[in-house]
């Protein structure tokens, strides 16, 4: 590695080369309490060594966390990279089917988990729950004790050059990150080490992280954007982190305010929150300079709103597949180029393309495509979905945007009807699935419906039959513990009859017009 080079390899020795030289140096601090760099480095080859002492994993095994952001989480994913594991971290917010469905494909030889969780999955069937139960904050009959992961200090480290059997190699998969497909089904994104330590890198560059960077991270953890974005990236150049079990207004205002961090991602609901807090126009944000947005369409009075404090507001587009870096503003670019995602990242390439494939010019909207080696080497267990999401090597994004005669990107629409809502994608066909089954309805359609706070909340239009009564209430009770509540509709509009084509197919755009009309 040369100096200042950003990309650090192996991704296990990212800690253990900060504790080297700046040992003292603040690596994470969690509700008060802070490790240095050193103190971080011992606590991942504690784990690391249990990991494999007492669990007996090994390179390849999967091991899953479910809870609220947590050192620990952060702590696995290092140790994990030193043993060739791989991290499946799960969205806490989804429905008890949902988390099943992940357990089920991913089959992972361990869970770590949170008390709040605890029933929940003893709930699962035997063939969903993994052979090993690891509580992370209480104790339970049938759980190993988390801390008795951290118990063996009577060895040397598993370390970069005295690898287990097939050691840690960039090539290594160390994330499974589940997204949904247009289907509905979740399908697992596999992000190598090499993957991550290239994001890393666009990260270094798209914020000009280094060691004296203060990062708060507040936005969920099994979210690429909440773990890869800032977090990650920090602890290879030396920052630190500021870790936030969930993300609370007043919360966040009083770290910044006291704590003083220099770098922050927020989503676009995020953003609206603070803004609307009453507490924003005096709060003291001047130690921020810049924050990350993303996710979705970020409306501009959101931007604005921070600019006009003084804070520039830059903007990442990618995908759980994409790790997520691909495009970026930097600071410099934000005022000038707002509503834009900025241009390509250093490490990588995108292309916009028309239907046919063929390069759209600059101003015409196309596809965007991204390529380069922070892209996902394929969705687990999935090869006919891997196919699909790539074309001659670039990863198909789905979504709709066009380039500036300088690179800029701006997104437009989504290709398919992915709704963004926050921080989350939502799929149609997931609900319309769920709400199909019901006795008396014909047919639903759902759309996304523009939110101020959201982004996009998610609508559903209902064919009933002719002698069916339902009301909006009646009908959704039908999703309560099927999916997650962030995923209802926040409308039911109930028609005669849905437009459709010559060949029967519902016209979705005429359904997305009504809102115009509004």
């Amino acid at each position: 590695m040369g100096e200042g080079d950003p990309i650090i390899r192996p991704l296990g020795d990212w800690v253990h080369r900060q504790a080297t030289g700046h040992g003292e140096r603040r690596a994470l601090t969690f509700e008060g309490e802070t490790w240095t760099y050193a103190d971080f480095a011992d606590r991942i080859d504690r784990l690391a060594r249990g990991l494999d002492r007492h669990l007996g994993l090994g390179p390849g095994d999967r091991i899953a966390y479910l809870g609220h952001n947590h050192p620990d989480l952060v702590t696995l994913v290092f140790a994990a990279a030193r043993l060739s594991l791989i991290v499946v971290p799960m969205n806490w917010r989804l429905a008890p089917p949902e988390l099943e469905a992940i357990l089920l494909d991913a089959e992972p030889d361990a869970l770590i988990a949170e008390e709040a969780f605890a029933d929940q999955i003893e709930s699962f069937p035997a063939n969903a729950r993994p052979s090993h139960l690891v509580a992370l904050d209480f104790s339970r009959q049938g759980w190993f004790p988390f801390d008795d992961l951290l118990s063996p200090r009577d060895s040397p480290a598993v370390a970069s050059g005295d690898k287990p059997a097939g050691g840690a190699s960039g090539a290594s998969p160390l994330l499974i990150v589940y997204t949904s497909g247009t289907t509905g089904l979740a399908k697992g994104a596999v992000l190598t080490q090499d993957a991550v330590c290239w994001n890393a890198a666009n990260s270094v560059d798209m914020h000009d992280l280094t060691g004296e960077d203060r990062i708060l991270t507040a936005l969920p953890l099994f979210h690429v954007g909440g773990l890869n974005i800032q977090t990650l990236p920090g602890l290879a150049v030396g920052a630190e982190v500021l870790l936030e079990a969930r993300f609370d207004p007043v919360a966040v205002l009083r770290i910044i305010a006291e704590a003083k961090p220099t770098q922050t991602v927020l989503v676009p609901a995020m953003m609206k929150a603070l803004i609307d807090h009453s507490g924003f126009e005096d709060a003291e944000l001047s130690s921020l300079r810049q924050i990350a947005t993303g996710s979705s369409l970020v409306p501009s009075a959101l931007i604005q709103a921070f600019h006009d404090r003084g804070i520039p507001v830059t903007q990442v587009y990618g995908t759980t597949e994409t790790a997520p870096i691909a495009v970026y503003q930097r600071a410099v670019d934000a005022i000038r180029t707002m509503g834009s995602a900025g241009k390509v990242g250093k490490h990588g390439e995108m292309r916009v393309v028309d239907d046919d494939g063929r390069i759209s010019e600059p101003g015409v909207p196309g596809e965007i495509q991204i390529r380069g080696p922070q892209v996902m080497t394929g969705y687990w267990r999935n090869p006919s979905a891997t196919d699909e999401a790539f074309c001659e090597g670039w990863f198909r994004t789905g979504d709709v945007g066009r380039l500036d005669a300088e690179g800029n990107l701006f997104v437009e629409a989504r290709k398919d009807d992915l709704i963004k809502s926050g921080s989350e994608r939502i799929y149609p066909a997931e609900i319309e699935d769920l709400l199909r089954a019901v006795d008396g309805v014909d047919e639903v359609i759902v759309v996304g419906r523009a939110d101020s706070v959201w982004g996009e909340v998610p609508v559903a239009f209902v064919q009933t039959a002719a002698n069916a009564e339902w009301d909006a209430d009646q009908l959704l009770k039908h999703l309560d513990g099927r999916i997650a509540r962030f995923k209802w509709p926040k409308e039911v509009r109930f028609v005669e009859a849905l437009p459709r084509s010559a060949l029967g197919k519902v016209l979705r755009y005429r359904l997305r017009a009504e809102f115009d009309q509004d």
